[in-house]
């Protein structure tokens, strides 16, 4: 076995980032900008009022002050004078100061009657004036790799992008395997169970970026395990789940071993998720995952997900974590580093009582997994510790 830092840097080297499509805007959302992006434009493009108001000369507002008011600025319709000693502009939220103005009354401080107004005699101190290039300039600059969220579309479309270079999306066959699975919404012989990994981690992976693709479900014989593999020619990665250990009936290794697998290793010291493949499927990279429901979708988060981030551009490293302190004792830990289930309340983490790799209920009520390193020692309620947040 090897460990699960040592497994990781083996995956990493199988996958590298791929190449650049550029996506409208409207279809950037949740894809990875690829490449350094520049505001075409200064954001505002010119000074513009914070408040609605009068735009006046700040050397003329003293205390009763009168102007005559002598037109009007409002969003994209500016006042296309110069205001002189003794006029004001009626100015709107967002709408340009006029020339030779430098200081806006808000209307709450002004009296007016017809077009002459006067100030109070006391006025806000500030001038309510947004600077042209204030939120961003011509040529600043959105650094990539980075996800797109709803913020930075709406901050692309302000600095006039409307097209975005992004990663394209990883392309994830997923097959699962054995003769005991029927999809969901089919009834399961009295052997049977419904499949459930390979959806879970469909909807894992394309939150993370991927297009996952379902191959039918492969039978623990050759010729199906081959059409399995053979349906997954065009796609970056495949990830096979069950019938990479040992047993009679665990296939996948051989079939693909005969089909051109150059595996880079097998069994990594973690639970749960030991029986843990990975290597090269004639120049794709392939991971097989353990069968049973928790170990998967955990060897999801602490490889795939890390595997994907690189393929769309990211540095090539473990998950993130964080640190919360423990709620409860936990015992020594043995040979192998231990993700648990476990709940995070605000900066206190809880590991569940049940930690069978089979409990798909513990897995969805928890949102994190806490880690504890090989041959750990007990550590006391209140010890702080390293988790991953799921």
């Amino acid at each position: 076995m090897i460990s699960v830092s040592e497994a990781l840097d083996q995956v990493f080297a199988l996958v590298s980032p791929l190449a650049t499509e550029t996506v409208p805007l409207t279809s950037a959302n949740g894809r990875t900008l690829s490449k350094d992006v520049f505001a075409k434009r200064d954001q505002p493009p010119f000074a513009a009022s914070a408040m609605d108001g009068y735009a006046i000369k700040s050397v003329e507002a003293d205390p009763q002050a009168m102007f005559k008011v002598v037109g009007e600025s409002a969003a994209g319709h500016g006042f296309a004078g110069i205001l002189k000693a003794g006029q004001a502009v009626r100015i709107f939220t967002g709408a340009p100061l006029p020339e030779g103005a430098d200081r806006v009354i808000i209307q709450e401080d002004v009296d007016r009657k017809g077009n002459l107004i006067t100030l109070h005699n006391e006025v806000d101190s500030a001038h309510y004036i947004r600077p042209a290039g204030a939120d961003f300039k011509c040529g600043d600059k959105i650094s990539a790799p980075r996800i797109l969220t709803p913020n930075d579309i709406a901050l692309l479309a302000s600095m006039n992008i409307a097209d975005v270079p992004v990663t394209r999306r990883p392309v994830v066959a997923l097959i699962a395997t054995g003769d005991e699975l029927v999809m969901p919404g089919e009834t399961p012989g009295p052997d049977q169970i419904i499949a459930s990994n390979n959806f879970g981690l469909k909807a894992l992976f394309e939150d993370h970026g991927a297009e996952a693709r379902l191959i039918p479900i492969a039978r623990d014989n050759v010729p199906s395990l081959q059409t399995a593999f053979s349906l997954c020619e065009d796609v970056d990665l495949i990830v096979t789940i069950g019938g990479a250990s040992v047993g009679d009936h665990d296939l996948v290794a051989q079939v693909a071993a005969e089909m051109g697998l150059e595996q880079s290793f097998y069994k990594v010291a973690m639970r749960p998720g030991k029986p843990l493949m990975a290597g090269h499927l004639n120049g794709t990279p392939m991971i097989g995952l353990p069968g049973n429901p928790v170990s998967s979708m955990v060897c999801g988060h602490v490889f795939i997900i890390p595997a994907l981030r690189h393929l769309l551009g990211f540095k090539a490293e473990p998950r993130h974590q964080r640190r919360a302190f423990l709620t409860t004792d936990l015992p020594k830990n043995g040979g192998r580093e231990h993700y648990m289930r476990s709940r995070v309340e605000h900066d206190k983490i809880t590991p569940f009582q049940r930690q069978d790799s089979a409990l798909l209920t513990v897995l969805a009520d928890a949102n994190a997994l806490l880690i504890q390193e090989i041959d750990q020692s007990e550590q006391a309620a209140g010890t702080e510790v390293s988790y991953i947040p799921l």
